[in-house]
């Protein structure tokens, strides 16, 4: 079962060209009860220069409306509309039952740009919270936005938001001969944005983010050879990374970029290999008969997890980057692949088996409890938020391959897919090092 399981997330093959890209359609199908009240007010503008191309309120409303933690209320049911704080009366939001209230503005600020201006109120003590003014462009706009969420949602939830980081996935679609097109794209969180990284009339899979969020690590069987690549997002720039007989996969970065855990079968057997991308010097960490593949990095740098058939069914295993004898981690349940830590390296998510069904788990690395947290029956590929908060995984729905996400709590749902074709493989970007103010 491992072999028929887990050997194609090893292989891809792919070629670059340029491709149509649609946005990903999200639908929340559970949010939390209770979810915060806030209104959000439409930002007009005042410059004779052309307006901005996005309407920056509605994208915020969308952004927290999505997380599930917010219940946005409808424009037609305000009773005014400020711009600035002398203009806000607050019995107004009061009496609407809002806890919170955003207003903003957008100025010109040069001859081609914008300053977004937004201010947070605490309606019933009737005081500001936060408010900054962003200098931006047309292009900018829509990060603009999900930079004012990402704020409003750290200040008001009180832990970071993630809605300014992006998702990379495999789409596939059929022309009319049923020849089928795969991509590897890259877009906003919210499912915008979308840009093709790879594309190929072959199967691919497994995209793996660096810790700056500035790459993207792939497999190619270019030429007829498998081969790991290292690809910028934002120049399309690559280089070949390994080209060893046999199995290149499974490429996971090190927290610090420095290294490349992935698994190669160039000694015989499926085996994970730590890669210095400097030197391109390579260092063996496991030595066994068995299958071992996916490995991934502990946040602090100092184990890899990965998963093995080396106890006679798929479970994790751990073992230190230095070197040393691999432990058991999971021993519930039958079947446990793919894990990941979450940022605070508390849980591992990962794929189990109940029943005849396979789903996304939970394991809590201290009490050793796994919690189940998707409702499929094919459910794979979980990738974390950069704070912890949601799960993303691949899913099927109607006979769809669908992108799905869970709070890390279970109380937030939400479905991501394409208006034609499969969606799969998801993976969550980490914060790009320059996001934080």
């Amino acid at each position: 079962m491992l072999r028929t399981r887990l050997i194609p997330f090893l292989l891809s093959l792919l070629v670059l060209a340029t491709a149509p890209v649609q946005a990903l359609d999200i639908e929340i199908t559970q949010g939390v009860e209770g979810a915060l009240p806030i209104a959000i007010v439409p930002f007009p503008y005042s410059g004779e220069q052309s307006p901005p191309s996005q309407d920056i309120a509605a994208i915020v409303g969308a952004d927290l409306a999505r997380s599930g933690r917010f219940k946005t209320l409808p424009l037609a049911d305000m009773l005014a509309r400020p711009s600035r704080p002398e203009e806000v009366d607050f019995r107004d939001w009061r009496a609407l039952n809002m806890e919170n209230l955003l207003i903003g503005e957008v100025l010109p600020n040069g001859p081609a740009g914008f300053m977004v201006r937004f201010r947070l109120f605490d309606v019933f003590r009737g005081e500001q919270v936060t408010g900054f003014s962003f200098p931006t462009t047309q292009n900018d706009l829509r990060a603009t936005a999900h930079r004012i969420a990402d704020l409003i949602y750290e200040e008001l939830i009180g832990q970071r938001g993630a809605f300014s980081t992006r998702i990379a996935y495999i789409t596939s679609t059929r022309n009319s001969q049923g020849e089928e097109r795969v991509h590897l794209e890259v877009s906003d969180s919210d499912g915008h944005n979308a840009q093709v990284i790879v594309s190929s009339d072959e199967p691919l899979m497994s995209p793996a983010w660096s810790p700056d969020g500035r790459q993207i690590a792939y497999v190619s069987f270019e030429g007829g050879t498998p081969a790991i690549w290292a690809q910028e997002v934002r120049t399309g720039k690559r280089e070949r990374l390994t080209a060893y007989k046999g199995i290149n996969g499974a490429p996971a970065w090190s927290p610090d970029g420095r290294q490349l855990a992935l698994t190669l079968s160039k000694d015989g057997n499926p085996d994970i290999f730590v890669m210095d991308i400097r030197r391109r010097s390579l260092r063996a960490l496991t030595r066994h008969w068995a299958i071992d593949t996916e490995p991934a990095w502990s946040p602090d740098g100092k184990h890899i997890v990965f998963t093995s058939d080396r106890g006679g069914a798929p479970q994790i295993y751990r073992v230190p980057v230095s070197g040393g004898q691999a432990e058991r981690v999971t021993f519930e349940g039958s079947y446990n692949a793919r894990a990941s830590y979450t940022p605070d390296g508390r849980y591992l998510s990962m794929v189990t088996r109940v029943g005849g069904a396979y789903r996304i788990g939970l394991l809590d690395t201290r009490s050793g409890s796994l919690e189940i947290m998707s409702r499929g029956r094919l459910d794979e590929s979980p990738s974390i938020a950069p704070n912890g908060s949601m799960i993303i995984y691949a899913g099927r729905d109607n006979g769809q391959g669908v992108l799905q996400a869970v709070s890390t709590d279970g109380r937030v749902r939400q479905r991501l897919a394409t208006r034609s074709g499969d969606v799969r493989e998801p993976a969550w970007s980490p914060y790009h090092q320059e996001e934080r103010n």
